[in-house]
């Protein structure tokens, strides 16, 4: 067992970590180990889970945390690693050995470190310590204030420990490797004095001195701009040295040329050593010719006019109008420091990945004195690729190799290119890579240069073999594709129309490609307004027309990606444009297509390969709008096939799902003539999966049911809403009542009576829990009589049940007593169980409104004795509810709290909130016990959250 606060908060076992759960439990352990084997006060976790006023019940989600954490912490068997976590008064307090702790082994080490005799010894030790370090400290936990400060005092002993490797790799005369290592972090830090003072320093001593001066600029610079101060005295006594050229108390002076240097030459005297031609002493005689400066190992660039190298820059111009864009430019940063960093910046066509690049590369011109290159592989253009001796042929040109010494194979240019670039700081940047091979060729070989890639492919292969870094990049968010507006058309015309403005952001998706075009559009006719233009992109059927202008376009872009696919891929992307909802898995992907779901698998993952979809969880993907409108228009014929498809994946899993959770229940209809069984059906192991996928699938089952109604296709849609019901009774106050009036309109299209009898129970119940008895009961008074016509007598026992429960609210006791019987005496007549249970549970809960104890207990009782025990878990808890109610009125209150108790525990258990409170709300009429309260008010605090 290790316990971790050098990166995220985490507790290391031997099977993997702990699941700890929300980031404030993360919080309450890592208050704990910081003050490990001492007891932390309430008040002191209090101040460490919430940043402002705590809420009233702070002390009971504190112990609710720390209840989870001891269980995690058994389950894990921490009792045999010495580890505690114990209740001391009002304060906890985690016992555990130090060497289980990280931030302890890493002081250990620290002070180890310290006392070595030899630097090579100090530097295992210094390197070991900071392999502890996994992120920054106390990650993914809610950093209130104490924690905060201990983050901060973490991460400057980390530092403090950087810089004292560097140290002692100076001492080793490892100037160079110091220097990588102060280069990383000088860029997450720039402001940090004492780290950017031994970087000069290490520079200096590596024979880099005017890299050395530069840092010293530019964080002088840096320093006056944001902070308004001048340089301390660790940098100005840095820059002191290395103007006088002293090597410092640490390493060897800088190398100097080779051959004996002019002694009479002096600063000041007109000449600097290796400079041609004679230098004149003060007494005029003529001193011998200082020697020519030794040649470089690699050719080098050519001088500028000046006589001055200047470094090789073939960027193009930066993108004007960028905008946004903060924390992918910080991950580049990020990225980028480090030795001989891969830096890889995916998303799909027009995100703006060559603008990012561009931006990034623009921004940091001192990060690459000797230069910037810049080669478009065209990927995915119709023009084709570059041969990869052309690119090879115009980087070693531009590094000044003469055109007859350029080789003419990709191996042995690629190879001088390595070796030219071996002991230079360079920015390589490799536009619209198509796959990782390509990039491989073109990698540079030393270790201070960085290679920026932008592909709209993964190119999984080079993350593998190169280390390489990926930054993906994702659409804008509405306010920064308002500013990229703004930038185009003039601050005035866009508040002129925020709100249009903000629509057309939207319209566009947040893809800068459509926004530019949409700006151009708008530059080239100022009459127009941006409230018409909005207008006119909102009919999906001529967006894509709309956002294409000259040879640029979204068609366009997405046309070559998708022109480089496999054809199964293509064929599935086209059918994905046909779906209704927003999300797809393999099995509603392969219904769409027409295949199975390891084929539609296959393909999702070349699209999502192509930046064509994401996957936004494990086995679930979405489309962006623009896209799904492309890839419409890829196979238009096909649409009908492709909804009738889906349609009928939607029915035959959802009939699982149903299934699965409530397995006892009567299947509530028959499948229309014409459905089409999909190749495979998603299995659901229990009732926990079903449900979970019933509510994560809510919102696309009501847009498929939606675009079902709109073509006609009634006998789908009223099937697919009312397959939810066992949501609809677990959640039953979640705005059902929309969609089951959709239904309604579906069944009553098909005059189909067994349909709108059904929809009508359902429909009747769940306004009555709404509170809308009134409708109810209008609804209700019909869908029995609609049962009997369409000769369905446990649909009419539901009806029945349903509108007895009305009646006995609008204290038509006697009439929904007798519903009740005679809905029991239905389901008994067809022998089914599952129903049987359903009527006599409402019959129960009648006799008891009507003050017979008695008989509600004993239809309860035979209610129970219908259902194993494993089914039907609101049902039962529901049962016993009313069982201990009974009790509680036959005088026997011990065995009524027992009951409700358990009652309330099973739904508590099962998550059905509903059943919880209900219980515990009959407990606290007879118990005034915390406990009871408590978990009342945290049942009724879940519901909110979820309803």
């Amino acid at each position: 067992m290790e316990f971790r606060l050098l990166g995220t908060v985490s507790v290391e076992t031997l099977t993997g970590p702990l699941p700890l759960g929300p980031a404030k439990r993360r919080s309450l352990l890592a208050a704990l180990l910081l003050s490990a084997n001492t007891p932390v006060s309430l008040g002191r976790l209090t101040e460490c889970l919430w940043d402002d006023e705590p809420p009233s019940q702070a002390r009971g989600v504190i112990q609710g945390h720390v209840s989870r954490l001891r269980a995690l912490l058994a389950g894990a068997d921490a009792e045999a690693y010495g580890v505690e976590l114990a209740t001391l008064g009002d304060a906890y307090v985690l016992r555990a050995p130090e060497t289980l702790l990280d931030s302890q082994r890493f002081e250990e080490l620290l002070m180890l470190a310290r006392e070595q005799r030899g630097p090579a010894d100090a530097v295992l030790m210094f390197k070991e310590a900071l392999s502890l370090w996994q992120g920054p400290a106390l990650s993914g936990a809610f950093a209130g204030p104490p924690l905060r400060v201990a983050a901060h005092s973490l991460e400057e002993s980390r530092l403090a420990t950087v810089e004292q490797l560097a140290r002692a790799y100076g001492a080793l005369g490892e100037h160079h490797r110091a220097a990588a290592l102060l280069t990383a972090e000088t860029v997450a830090h720039p402001l940090r004095e004492s780290l950017a003072a031994e970087l000069m320093l290490a520079l200096f001593r590596a024979g880099r001195q005017s890299e050395a001066l530069d840092r010293f600029h530019r964080t002088r610079r840096l320093l006056a701009d944001e902070l308004g101060i001048d340089p301390g005295h660790e940098l100005a006594d840095a820059y002191a040295l290395i103007l006088r050229g002293a090597p410092g108390p640490t390493g060897a002076a800088p190398p100097k040329p080779a051959g004996p240097t002019p002694a009479a030459v002096q600063p000041g005297a007109g000449a600097s050593p290796g400079a041609e031609g004679p230098s004149r002493g003060a007494g005029g005689g003529t001193d011998a010719a200082a020697p020519a400066p030794p040649r470089p190992p690699f050719p080098a660039a050519p001088p500028s006019p000046a006589g001055e190298p200047h470094p090789v820059d073939l960027l193009p111009r930066a993108p004007r109008g960028f905008h946004g864009r903060a924390a992918e430019l910080a991950a580049l940063s990020r990225s980028a420091a480090g030795e001989a960093p891969v830096c890889l910046v995916t998303g799909p066509a027009g995100v703006g990945k060559t603008a990012l690049a561009l931006q990034w590369a623009h921004r940091n011109p001192a990060l690459f004195p000797d230069g910037r290159l810049f080669a478009d592989l065209r990927g995915f253009s119709a023009a084709g690729e570059p041969a990869l001796i052309d690119v090879l042929r115009e980087f070693l040109l531009a590094l000044g190799v003469s055109p007859r010494r350029v080789p003419e194979s990709v191996p042995a240019a690629a190879a001088l290119f390595r070796s030219l670039t071996a002991r230079r700081r360079l920015l390589v940047v490799l536009d619209n890579a198509r796959d990782s091979a390509t990039v491989r060729t073109l990698l540079p070989g030393g270790a201070d240069c960085v290679t920026l890639v932008t592909s709209r492919h993964r190119l999984e292969g080079l993350i593998a073999s190169d280390a390489a870094r990926p930054v993906p990049l994702d659409t804008l968010e509405t306010d920064d594709g308002t500013a990229l507006l703004a930038g185009v058309l003039g601050e005035e015309r866009v508040l002129a129309e925020p709100v249009a403005a903000r629509r057309l952001s939207e319209l566009c998706g947040g893809l800068p490609l459509a926004l530019r075009v949409t700006a151009a559009r708008l530059a080239g006719r100022p009459r127009w307004t941006l409230a018409a233009l909005a207008g006119e992109l909102a009919d999906e059927r001529g967006r894509l027309a709309y956002l294409d202008v000259d040879d640029t376009g979204v068609a366009a872009a997405l046309r070559l990606t998708v022109q480089h696919l496999p054809p199964g891929a293509v064929h599935q992307l086209a059918r994905l444009g046909h779906h209704p909802g927003g999300h797809y898995d393999p099995y509603a992907a392969a219904a769409l297509a027409g295949t199975d779901p390891v084929t539609a698998r296959a393909a999702l993952e070349q699209l999502a390969a192509a930046h064509l979809v994401t996957e936004t969880a494990p086995g679930r993907w979405v489309l962006h709008d623009l896209v799904r409108l492309y890839a419409r228009s890829l196979d238009p014929a096909s649409a009908r096939e492709a909804l009738i498809g889906v349609l009928d994946h939607c029915i035959a899993t959802a009939l699982a799902a149903a299934d699965t959770a409530e397995p006892g229940g009567e299947p509530c209809f028959v499948l229309p003539e014409d459905f089409r069984r999909p190749s495979a059906v998603q299995d659901f192991a229990d009732r926990a999966e079903a449900m979970r996928w019933l509510a994560t699938e809510r919102e696309d089952l009501a847009l498929t049911a939606l675009a079902a109604r709109e073509a006609g296709l009634d006998d789908r849609a009223w099937r697919i809403i009312l397959l939810q019901w066992p949501q609809m009774v677990w959640r039953v106050r979640d705005s059902w009542s929309p969609l089951l009036e959709l239904a309604l309109e579906s069944a009553r299209a098909e005059k189909d009576a067994y349909a709108e009898s059904r929809v009508l129970t359902l429909l009747g119940w769940v306004l009555t829990e709404e509170g809308r008895t009134a409708e109810a009961a209008a609804l209700l008074e019909r869908s029995p009589v609609l049962a009997r016509e369409a000769g369905d007598p446990l649909g009419e026992a539901t009806a029945l049940v349903n509108l007895a429960v009305v009646q006995a609210e609008l204290g038509e006791l006697p009439t929904a007593l007798e519903n009740c019987a005679r809905a029991v005496e239905l389901t008994r007549g067809e022998g089914d169980r599952h129903t049987e249970m359903l009527t006599l549970q409402h019959l129960a809960r009648m006799h008891l409104t009507a003050h017979r104890p008695q008989e509600a207990l004993d239809c309860a009782r035979t209610a129970l004795d219908l259902g194993p025990e494993h089914e039907e878990a609101a049902r039962r808890s529901l049962l016993l509810a009313v069982c201990g109610e009974a009790r509680l009125a036959l005088g026997d209150e011990e065995d009524g709290v027992r009951l409700l108790d358990r009652a309330a525990q099973e739904a508590e258990r099962d998550g059905y909130d509903e059943g919880a409170v209900r219980a515990l709300e009959a407990l606290l009429r007879v118990s005034g016990r915390p406990e009871f309260r408590r978990r009342h008010d945290e049942a009724l605090r879940r519901l909110a959250e979820e309803c």
